[in-house]
Order: structure tokens, then C-alpha cells, then sequence
């Protein structure tokens, strides 16, 4: 934008006549989590000589703020907000280049700042004008009783799943053609005991798309324990040498073979990879001689899992809908 656009916004103190219009500006963002009191943090901001609420006028109304502040050894930012009518204006980097002048003046030689793992405007704008992510991790704990959230409080970042469960209990031979493909040099290999990295290599890729996010906020420990497990087998389909998809069984529930997971890298769907990878993951789940083979899919799938699963033999035993988290937005997997 315009240099004349940037000019156009009055950077100042907070006042406390200015309490009512940043509250709202903060509201109306979606920027107040249901445990935030801004009374008491515009208080404590206002009553420390380390800290400094900085509001940003346009035509003498409130259009934009930012909380900037030191502990002594970092200089922190929270709450830079700029109201929607004036995005994308450079505001927010007017306040961001004020708020490092004030750390500045005060000798302070870093500065921090947290994003929620949903806030992907903030993120890019920060890595934008040069903000780094910095390996550490945060942990904190509550000094103060911070009340019990409202039952709406996470409806917004909640995805409803319906989970239908399948089991096959005798081998349709007739359906269990393995379809034959051509044009590809591929080679399906039993992963004997694969490495925790290239393990989550697989099931991140193939999962991402399709929100796959239990193992990812497994332990290593914790995923370990499943797939070194000797009951547990791991197959990856490898065409011209690549991955191009993989399926996992598992027999540690006696009579039982459950295809825990099954699917194919993004580069290769619409091959009829995945009718392969199912017809050969049956077959093997057969040879262990089971009372009852078992699979299941939800609403978050490729679409044509579920017929696909039905055609080869598998009957639908069971459904529920569950709400979960959106993995998207709470960080296990990326936008």
C-alpha cells in the first residue's frame, strides 16, 4: 500500500477512556480465549513500568493495538490487533516497528511473542517480516483458578466424524482378484521393523489430507510399542523405487486381524493403487487364518473407501459420531 495509507494511523498510548473500544476491537478478532480477562490484563499492563498498551488511530477512532513489554532479559508482544476494515494496510507492521522501538530504548535485545496454532494470519505475517520459530518448547501452569469453560467453548475448532465398522468374517475369493497393473515396476515389501522416522514419514504423508492425527501426537515410546510388536505388520507398495503407499495389520487381539491403516503418498492416487494395496492386504490378513478380518473408515476419508471396503467383502457392523479437535488448528497437522 501507499506510503499516505501507513501515515494515516496515529500510533499513542493507551488511555482509559480507550477500554470499551479495544475490548470490542479484541472480540470482534476472535482474539479473547474464554479464560482471557482483558480487565485484568489491560490492568497489570497499565500498572507495570516494563510494559506498554499501544493504540493505533484512524480519523481518532480506535482501529488497531499492541501489548509490548519485558521481563527483565526478553521483550514479549501480545494482542496486535488491527481491525478488519483496516487490513492489509501495513498497520500491523507500523505497531510491530513501534513496539521494537520501545524495547529498544529499554536495552532489550530479543523479543517473543506466542501464536496460537490456529492463528494462520499471525503466522505468516510474522514470518513475513522476518520472526523465526524458535525451537524450545512452552510450558506453563496456572497460578490462579481460572474457572471451567462455557460448553461451547471449543464447538468452532470441532469437527463431527461419523466412524462406520467393518468386518469380514470368511474369505470372498470370487472378490479378491488382485487387480493387475500395468505400466508401473512396483514391489510390495514387508517393512520388517521400520524406523520411527521413516514410519511417521508414511503415515504423515499419506494421512495428511485425510486429518490422520492419532499417531502423530504419539509418544515415540508409545508408537514404538506398536509397531516393533511382532503381531503387528507394516507393507509398503514401492513403484519406481518411491513409496507409494502402505497398509498395516494388526493381530494382537487373538481371532482377530484388523486393518489398522491403509492408503496411498497424494502423487499417486487414481493409479488403483489403493484397490491393490486392499485386495493385498486382505489376502495376507487371511493367511494368518483369523475368525474375523476387521477395518474402518469415517466421514474423513477418500470417499470411495468405504464402497471400496463393502465390494471386497467387508460388511458393516457398527457406526458412531464423535466430535474431535481439528488437528489443523490445534497444530498436529499443518495447514
Amino acid at each position: 500500500m501507499g506510503q499516505s495509507e501507513k501515515k494515516s494511523l496515529k500510533i499513542r498510548r493507551y488511555r482509559d477512556t480507550d477500554f470499551d473500544a479495544l475490548v470490542a476491537l479484541w472480540k470482534n478478532l476472535g482474539m479473547l480465549a474464554w479464560y482471557n480477562d482483558p480487565t485484568r490484563d489491560i490492568g497489570m499492563w497499565q500498572a507495570s513500568k516494563d510494559a506498554q498498551i499501544l493504540i493505533g488511530e484512524v480519523d481518532g477512532a480506535l482501529a488497531a493495538s499492541v501489548c509490548v513489554g519485558h521481563d527483565g532479559h526478553r521483550g514479549w508482544f501480545y494482542y496486535l490487533a488491527v481491525a478488519e476494515d483496516h487490513q492489509r494496510k501495513g498497520f500491523g507492521r507500523l505497531l510491530v516497528d513501534a513496539s521494537e522501538a520501545w524495547l529498544k530504548a529499554r536495552k532489550v535485545a530479543k523479543v517473543q511473542l506466542m501464536i496460537r496454532p490456529g492463528n494462520h494470519k499471525a503466522h505468516s505475517f510474522y514470518e513475513a517480516i522476518g520472526y523465526e520459530i524458535n525451537p524450545c518448547s512452552l510450558r506453563q501452569k496456572w497460578l490462579i483458578d481460572r474457572g471451567e469453560p462455557p460448553a461451547d467453548a471449543n464447538l468452532r475448532d470441532r469437527i463431527e466424524v461419523t466412524i462406520t465398522y467393518l468386518e469380514m468374517t470368511e474369505r470372498k475369493v470370487a472378490s479378491l482378484q488382485t487387480p493387475h497393473l500395468t505400466g508401473h515396476r512396483l514391489g510390495l515389501l514387508r517393512a520388517e521393523r521400520p524406523t520411527l522416522s521413516f514410519y511417521r514419514f508414511l503415515y504423515n504423508t499419506v494421512g495428511r489430507d485425510w486429518l490422520w492425527y492419532e499417531r502423530r501426537r504419539m509418544s515415540d515410546d508409545a508408537l514404538r510399542d506398536i509397531i516393533e510388536n511382532d503381531l503387528v505388520e507394516v507393507f509398503v507398495l514401492y513403484a519406481e523405487g518411491v513409496p507409494a503407499g502402505f497398509f498395516e495389520l494388526d493381530a494382537r487381539k487373538p481371532g482377530t486381524v484388523d486393518l489398522a491403516l491403509l492408503g496411498v503418498m497424494p502423487e499417486f492416487i487414481g493409479r488403483r493403487f489403493g484397490p491393490f494395496l486392499l485386495h493385498s492386504a486382505v489376502d495376507r490378513a487371511w493367511e494368518k487364518q483369523p475368525d474375523k478380518v476387521t477395518v474402518n473408515t469415517c466421514t474423513l476419508d477418500h470417499p470411495k473407501a468405504l464402497p471400496l471396503y463393502q465390494k471386497v467383502g467387508f460388511v458393516p457392523v457398527s457406526r458412531k459420531t464423535i466430535q474431535i479437535d481439528d488437528p489443523r488448528e490445534n497444530g498436529l497437522i499443518p495447514y
